[in-house]
């Protein structure tokens, strides 16, 4: 029995030391070719790495690659005005009767522009154009063309050509609402009219600093609304050239540039462009009637709110728009706002005058079928209502 037992104890032993030799001969047949892989993705790679190395390809460089063709130099014959003031007629008595003498005289001046289509329609600043006789473009192979204005919009500085070709090489137009702060930016144009001398736009890089920056009505009189501002230098002549994100699409179009002093100081990393959306609409308004139409409607008279209007309503404030008539079918009407009503805010702006009212709509480019939320106090209580704008009836 004994000698039994130890045949079994010794068979176990034999039995777990195979066991264990077999295992350890697995892992041995395993272990090189998981080092094998390892060497193959270490080899792959290095080999990837050499490729794009050696290619120096990246997303901007496919970016400028496929957008260049698109870019135009462009190059204005304008008439200037300007005043001359005669040493004699200093005397304000001589000035009130003969004042100083106008002259007019022809000006160049240089800008960029892009084509957004094959047929030959071409977008750049209005300020680029302005009171032109003559407009030039030069493309990228060296052809040029003779543009005329299709139409243009001086408050938001923005300028549709055209010229006369086919399968002409056109941009991508992005969507300059889907932005991200810190994406990449590529500014394309023509600073100092460098596009003469190689027929190649310049290309700038930098990234999306900001977005939706109001700047309202400038000294001007043009209002740049939901600016982009990048740090991709923008210099004189970049204006009306596309600015460009990393798949080469166009999501805005340069208009200006902050300096530490004067524009001709160049650009300090404080560039602003239209956004393309922006663009877009106004773009379809221009192609139908050569101007935006900006005539919009009401019904609702008001007056400023005085100190005693403000005591008998019990306002806190002496500030918002008293109304005192509403036209039957008008805007005003269909959106619910009342005789008696005081406007106190549009689109949340505080109102302290009638005359806010109108700069609103004015300053952030409203049109027949946009929406004034109104906030009014209506018998001592706080009351919103949608205002949509209408076309005027006469």
């Amino acid at each position: 029995m004994r000698k039994n037992n130890i045949y079994l104890i010794i068979i176990s032993i034999l039995i777990v030391v195979l066991l264990i030799e077999n295992n350890l001969k697995k892992q041995e047949n395993k272990t090189p070719l998981q080092v094998k892989n390892a060497g193959l993705v270490t080899e792959n790679r290095t080999q990837i790495n050499s490729l794009v190395s050696e290619s120096r390809r990246n997303a901007i460089t496919e970016a400028v690659a496929k957008v260049s063709p698109a870019v135009v130099g462009i190059n204005v014959k304008a008439i200037e005005k300007y005043r001359v003031s005669n040493p004699i007629l200093d005397d304000p008595f001589f000035r009130y009767f003969f004042g100083d003498q106008i002259y007019k005289r022809e000006v160049q001046s240089l800008g960029s522009g892009f084509i957004i289509s094959e047929d030959g329609f071409i977008l750049t600043n209005e300020h680029v154009i302005e009171n032109p006789t003559e407009i030039n473009i030069t493309l990228t192979d060296g052809r040029k063309f003779r543009a005329t204005p299709v139409g243009t919009d001086f408050v938001t500085d923005i300028a549709l050509l055209k010229i006369e070709g086919k399968n002409l090489p056109h941009v991508t137009l992005g969507n300059s609402d889907d932005i991200i702060i810190g994406e990449w930016a590529i500014a394309l144009g023509n600073p100092f009219g460098l596009f003469e001398f190689n027929d190649k736009p310049t290309v700038t890089v930098g990234v999306i600093s900001a977005v939706n920056i109001d700047f309202g009505k400038m000294h001007n009189d043009r209002i740049y609304q939901d600016m982009i501002q990048t740090d991709a230098s923008i210099n004189p002549g970049n204006s009306g050239g596309p600015l460009v994100n990393s798949r080469g699409e166009v999501i805005g179009m340069n208009a200006f540039i902050f300096t530490g002093g004067k524009y001709s100081e160049g650009s300090i990393g404080l560039g602003f462009a239209i956004p393309i959306n922006k663009v877009k609409k106004i773009v379809k308004e221009l192609k139908l009637y050569g101007e935006v139409h900006r005539e919009v409607w009401t019904g609702v008279y008001t007056i400023d709110v005085t100190r005693w209007i403000a005591a008998a309503l019990g306002l806190r404030e002496v500030r918002g728009a008293y109304i005192t008539d509403i036209k039957r079918g008008s805007p005003g009407e269909k959106a619910g706002l009342k005789k008696g009503d005081v406007i106190l805010e549009v689109n949340n702006i505080k109102i302290q005058n009638r005359e806010d009212i109108s700069r609103i709509i004015m300053e952030q480019d409203l049109r027949p079928g946009d929406v004034l939320e109104m906030k009014v106090l209506r018998r001592g209580r706080k009351v919103t209502v949608n205002l949509v704008l209408e076309k005027p009836p006469y």
